[in-house]
């Protein structure tokens, strides 16, 4: 391949993430009206977010969950222990989450216990726990009820955000949103696509795409509303 072939190859792909970026780069976190910070309530809204959005559910369903969640005040580790159970079922029967409402209310109060016993309600220890190993990190999001290896890869797809230590996380599920779009299937060479502070749109627009069958099609043909609808983790 020529030297001028790459360089248009990289053109596409710039072309192809930033179409890709307009129709599907609006983070879950936004979604969900987390307004996320490097401080203790979002962190832990976001990791609420995580959990719900790893069940097989719609995304969409899982968003108004937590937005409803935030709603009857349950919007940190602290409110969510104390809360009873009977009124985190409600609060995600209000956000139309019942499928799994009655075993994710059960983990959200599990969960919370955990981050107040472990980390004081912060997730910013959690992080320091993990000595700025990614992987570690993951671990250690893996031993809160209610998050497995899905929720963990959603928390950090969006944390990354502003948790640049861990940028570029771009995992298995972001992939396979790249490999329809012909993009590199490295997270290196993706990330070398968009500038600074994108990574997290970036991981949320390759996810969407992946779970929209016509999302392909779609950026071909140019811009349209799109929801990514599906199961994210």
């Amino acid at each position: 391949m020529t030297s001028g072939a790459r360089t248009r190859d990289r053109s596409q792909d710039e072309r192809t993430v930033r179409a890709l970026l307009d129709a599907y780069g609006r983070t879950y976190a936004a979604e969900a009206g987390i307004r996320l910070r490097d401080t203790p309530q979002p962190l832990y809204r976001l990791l609420v977010l995580s959990c719900l959005l790893s069940a097989r559910i719609r995304a969409s369903t899982a968003v108004a969950a937590a937005r409803a969640l935030h709603d009857a005040g349950l919007r940190d580790a602290r409110r969510m222990e104390t809360a009873t159970w009977q009124q985190r079922v409600d609060a995600l029967g209000a956000g139309g989450y019942r499928r799994y409402d009655e075993r994710t209310a059960t983990q959200l109060g599990e969960g919370a216990r955990l981050v107040l016993d472990r980390y004081g309600g912060d997730l910013r220890r959690m992080r320091e726990a993990a000595g700025g190993d990614t992987e570690a990190l993951r671990s250690l999001l893996r031993e809160v009820p209610g998050i497995g290896p899905a929720g963990a890869d959603i928390f950090l797809r969006e944390a990354q955000a502003v948790w640049p230590q861990v940028a570029p996380y771009l995992d298995g599920k972001a992939l396979q949103g790249a490999e329809r779009l012909g993009l590199p299937a490295d997270p290196a060479e993706l990330s070398r696509l968009v500038g600074e502070g994108e990574h997290a749109p970036l991981a949320a627009a390759l996810v969407r795409v992946s779970l929209d069958r016509r999302g392909a099609d779609a950026l071909r043909d140019g811009p349209r509303d799109v929801s990514g609808e599906g199961h994210t983790g």
